[in-house]
């Protein structure tokens, strides 16, 4: 079960280990872009290639759902990211339960986006754990976890790619240790718990207030999707890539203190933000440096 890119890896692991995969279950297909074309879900295209079933239901309480996978009978349920909470009635069917691959070292990051707030955090570590799933949001027992460390150039679609290839390895290595009666759970100490939700649009927001080095790591979190986004000289500006630059300690935050050969710098709550990359509303992606060259902001305006 599973829905995004992220998915895909455990899939192709699972199947290369020699397991017999039963069924894919990923989320119906949904309409993207400008022109709204309906698009399978990244999971369902690896497993047609594969030669699988696909399921993909409204909602996983349905009966007529349930009643596929009991008729399936599966020994056990591998997913990734799959976007919904899966309820008793589907918890019980399978006698090994239902396994989560989870991009972040629970019980730190439970919830949709951990990729993305572990870097929007500034984290250095992050990782994969692989969990026994019970009714509530990624709280069930650790079967085994695997760090992985964050890059300074990181963002959460270099991460997630890494991230992806550790999950599936992990998992893997999760259902050899059930097979052989090795699997032991640890409970998650909910009093550490953190938790990383759904990206809101008021979560991509850059505030000038704030420190360089927490803008730039909103950034990063924010790569490929849904983009980080300033308001710059009146118009929305999706910012891609930036960097920590020196600043000028007399200017006030959001002011462009300087034009750069590679870009704006923007003065912040410390230190400077250097724009490398950036897309206007409406517009394509775009050097720092050709957007300085066409903005209409003068040094020593706010933006």
């Amino acid at each position: 079960m599973g829905t995004p890119e992220f998915a895909v890896p455990s899939l192709h692991a699972l199947l290369d280990a020699g397991h017999e995969v039963l069924a894919v279950v990923t989320q119906p297909d949904k309409p993207v872009g400008r022109r709204q074309v309906l698009t399978p879900p990244p999971l369902k295209v690896a497993a047609l290639e594969r030669g699988l079933p696909v399921l993909q239901p409204e909602r996983v309480k349905d009966e007529e759902f349930l009643a596929e996978i009991r008729r399936l009978a599966p020994e056990l349920v591998a997913y990734a990211a799959y976007g919904k909470i899966l309820p008793k009635s589907f918890l019980d069917i399978p006698p090994h339960g239902c396994l989560n691959v989870h991009a972040s070292l629970l019980p730190k990051y439970r919830g949709a986006a951990p990729i993305q707030w572990a870097l929007i955090n500034g984290e250095t570590v992050t990782g994969i754990s692989i969990m026994r799933a019970d009714e509530g949001l990624d709280t069930g027992p650790v079967l085994l976890q695997r760090e992985e460390p964050i890059h300074p150039d990181d963002t959460a679609g270099t991460l997630s790619e890494r991230l992806a290839r550790l999950g599936a390895e992990a998992l893997v290595e999760a259902v050899r240790l059930i097979e052989l009666g090795r699997a032991v759970y640890t409970p998650q100490d909910d009093a550490q718990a953190t938790y990383a939700p759904m990206l809101k649009p008021e979560h991509t927001v850059l505030n000038w207030s704030e420190p360089a080095e927490a803008l730039r790591n909103r950034v990063r979190g924010l790569n490929p999707k849904p983009g980080a986004v300033a308001s710059m000289g009146g118009r929305e500006v999706k910012v891609w890539r930036a960097a920590v630059v020196e600043g000028d300690p007399n200017a006030e935050p959001g002011v462009l203190i300087a034009l750069s050969r590679e870009g704006p710098v923007v003065q912040t709550g410390r230190g400077a933000l250097l724009l490398l990359e950036v897309q206007p509303a409406g517009g394509r992606r775009q050097s720092g440096a050709e957007f300085a060259r066409g903005w209409r902001v003068a040094v020593g305006q706010k933006v």
